[in-house]
């Protein structure tokens, strides 16, 4: 039995979250293969509205088990909060929540080391979530790194303090000034972990085989967005592990021969937080009103997103490097109410129009062109069947599907489970 992939084909936050918690309902199993606390999966459904950070969105269903793979990198701090706001719902955590040994641990001298890397550099900063994720990701290929697996170990402790005395001298290398009390980071830490060891740990590629030998249907959630891929993102404005479908392959053992469908997920316009290069970006009314319609703010940091046209360059190009085989667009409702819409379909790059994504997009490389489509004043969130669509959505749609030469199978009309339209 193959193993499908979501992904998110934009800069992260295009509601994979919600799609995962849709679309469980057809699944045996959910897997996420990497990331860490920095991604803000949302879901909303009788209405309450849910933020998870690293456990998978298929918890709140009982025909799915849940697996946190090898790729990801775990904070117990913050996996134990997410737990506790789950007790409420009594789930039975134990038996529907598995986790790779193979996964790597967050400590509290990451987030340090994280924030000590961030300040040095100024001006320059690549806007990171301060989470400790990309730390951790270097201690992964470093060699250095502590693993869920170290903690079934007597001696974890030692580990832990080995890493945690070196981050402390990396951390005044960077002679940046970073207050923290260490013993009460440890304390907390220490208190997390006991309860993670109360969860089930796995070796998840040996587990992941033999469901598909059984026949079951997987489901593998990716975190933040292609465009911020470690490999093939705007980089060095990207995140430390790899977002795309190869990501899938590396972060849960799956064989390259075993992925089926790949469901790629995107705005239909285009957000992004923290720094870097954003071709379609808007500053005017138009960018103010999309950023307030949609509630454009970080589900992890509550940082406000920036907002613009969609870039259909760069969609292109997701859907190219992730052999994407079905679409999904998200948020159609904020954009009723615009007159007129822009997509953009090439850029500019030094002098020259260009169909595909450059190694540099920086606003002195590349400007956008747009063509200019017709808007729709009806609002999409009381709809519930395609027939419903305004035409100028339909031809919003049709267009896109033309350009991306890739069908679009669900389109998301609001925020809650129920607003989710299949075509």
């Amino acid at each position: 039995m193959a193993v499908d992939l979501l992904l998110g084909l934009q800069w992260g936050d295009e509601g994979k979250g919600k799609i995962v918690d849709v679309l469980t309902k057809n699944y045996d199993i959910i897997a996420r293969f990497q990331g860490g606390p920095n991604a803000g999966h949302t879901l909303e459904f009788d209405g309450i509205k849910h933020v998870l950070h690293t456990i998978p969105s298929g918890i709140f269903h009982k025909n799915a088990l849940n697996v946190v793979g090898n790729g990801v990198v775990i904070d117990p701090v913050i996996f134990k909060k997410e737990l506790d706001a789950l007790k409420k719902f009594e789930l039975d955590i134990k038996s529907i929540l598995l986790i790779s040994r193979k996964a790597h641990l967050i400590l509290p001298t990451h987030r340090l080391l994280d924030a000590a890397s961030e300040a040095s550099k100024g001006k320059a900063k690549i806007g990171s979530t301060l989470k400790g994720i990309g730390p951790t990701y270097m201690d992964k290929t470093g060699r250095n790194g502590m693993r869920i697996g170290d903690l079934e170990l007597s001696d974890w402790k030692e580990k832990y303090r080995a890493l945690a005395n070196k981050h402390e001298a990396m951390i005044d290398f960077y002679d940046v000034d970073i207050q923290y009390d260490l013993k009460d980071l440890e304390k907390e830490f220490c208190a997390a972990v006991e309860e993670l060891k109360e969860l089930t740990f796995i070796d998840s590629e040996e587990y992941l085989y033999q469901a598909q030998k059984k026949g079951k249907k997987i489901l593998a959630e990716g975190a933040q967005g292609s465009l911020l891929d470690i490999d093939f993102g705007t980089y060095p404005y990207v995140t430390s592990s790899n977002t795309t479908a190869a990501g899938a392959c590396t972060g849960l053992g799956v064989a390259p021969n075993q992925i089926g469908d790949v469901k790629g997920i995107f705005k239909a316009y285009a957000t992004r937080v923290g720094s870097g290069p954003f071709p379609t970006e808007l500053f005017d009314e138009d960018g103010e009103t999309m950023g307030r319609v949609g509630n454009e703010f970080g589900a992890t940091t509550g940082r406000p997103r920036r907002c613009g046209w969609l870039d259909l360059v760069a969609l292109r190009y997701a859907v190219q490097i992730n052999g994407v085989t079905e679409l999904m667009m998200m948020k159609g409702d904020v954009l009723s109410g615009f007159k007129r819409l822009k997509v953009a379909t090439a850029y500019t790059y030094k002098g020259t129009e260009i169909t595909h994504l450059p190694y540099n997009i920086e606003d002195e490389n590349v400007t956008p062109i747009y063509k200019q489509m017709n808007g729709w004043a009806e609002d999409l969130t009381k709809m519930t069947k395609v027939e419903q669509f305004p035409k100028a959505l339909n031809e919003y749609i049709a267009f896109l599907e033309k350009e991306l030469e890739v069908p679009i199978k669900i389109v998301s009309v609001g925020p809650d489970r129920t607003q989710t339209i299949h075509r």
